[in-house]
């Protein structure tokens, strides 16, 4: 039986996943909100700012100076941490694209592949054992995937470049163990000064924000560090409280918000064969579920 510390853990934990949940999804309404930004200026922006978050808030629990410390120790990590940065944000940018061009369902099929992916990652990468339910959910998710190129005789690219650049990313993640926030201001800081020469040099030929964008635009700009930077300090703080087949549950929360903000708030086409893929892909995250749910327990 649970002690009452355990429950307001557990409860404590509960809360901060659905939030977090909630937040990822309905972020797609705060990209489309930043239009006539380009999606291009957002992210070159999104780079500055999340660092900038990421290190304010490892300055209070790490020390402003220490924080760099462990970061240039060892080449063979600054490159992981390189690559990892690449990585993501070629997530966060392909994401933030879709979203803005109208492919938001494309998105939220991703991000329902991406813990299937990273099954596929671990068993030919780190040798990992599949159960018997996780080889049914994969078989389920690639009838979901045939379903999509034989109905429409084109590749999901966007959904597949989600799922797989984010699958690549949690593989490097893999290999170090850092507290989430000095994770990504690593991760992060060592694009800054590439984003902030692309930043200076489209000021300066009149093709950045100043004298182009509205003040409320660039105030709502401001807030995607946090925006960023939230969400995973929630995530964080629930996988510290939380049993993994719990935590697991709620990363469906953001992508289900998300097709459902796709199909009425921004009223993208959702026709039989898109309808019929994620059938199936939710069928395979069933069984992938009770999988986990076994193996768990």
């Amino acid at each position: 039986m649970k002690t009452s510390s355990e429950k307001n853990q557990y409860r404590a934990g509960i809360i901060a996943a659905l939030f977090c949940g909630f937040l990822w999804g309905i972020l797609p309404i705060y990209w489309d909100g930043l239009k006539p930004i380009s999606s291009f200026t957002i992210i070159i922006y999104r780079i500055v700012l999340m660092s900038l978050m990421c290190y304010i808030v490892c300055s209070f629990t790490i020390g402003p100076v220490k924080v760099f410390k462990g970061m240039f120790l060892d080449k063979k990590r600054f490159l992981k941490y390189l690559t990892a940065g690449i990585l993501i944000t070629l997530n966060w940018s392909t994401y933030i694209w879709a979203v803005n061009a109208g492919y938001v369902i494309q998105t939220c099929m991703g991000y329902f592949i991406e813990p299937l992916m990273v099954c596929v990652f671990g068993r030919f990468i780190f040798k990992e054992k599949l159960n018997n339910f996780k080889r049914v959910a994969l078989g389920f998710a690639v009838i979901g995937l045939m379903i999509m190129i034989i109905g429409y005789r084109e590749l999901p690219a966007i959904a597949l470049g989600l799922a797989t650049s984010f699958a690549t990313y949690a593989a490097i993640k893999k290999t170090y163990k850092l507290p989430v926030m000095q994770a990504l201001f690593y991760e992060t800081v060592t694009l800054v000064p590439v984003a902030i020469a692309i930043i200076i040099y489209m000021e300066i030929s009149g093709n950045g924000l100043h004298g182009n964008i509205a003040l409320k635009k660039m105030a709502l700009l401001s807030l995607c560090g946090l925006l960023t930077a939230a969400p995973m300090g929630l995530f964080s703080f629930a996988a510290s409280k939380l049993p993994l087949i719990t935590l697991g549950l709620t990363e469906y929360i953001s992508p289900s918000i998300a097709l459902i903000l796709g199909i009425y708030y921004f009223n993208e086409p959702f026709d039989l064969i898109q309808f019929s893929a994620f059938v199936s892909i939710w069928i395979g995250l069933g069984f992938f579920t009770y999988g986990e749910y076994r193996d768990f327990r």
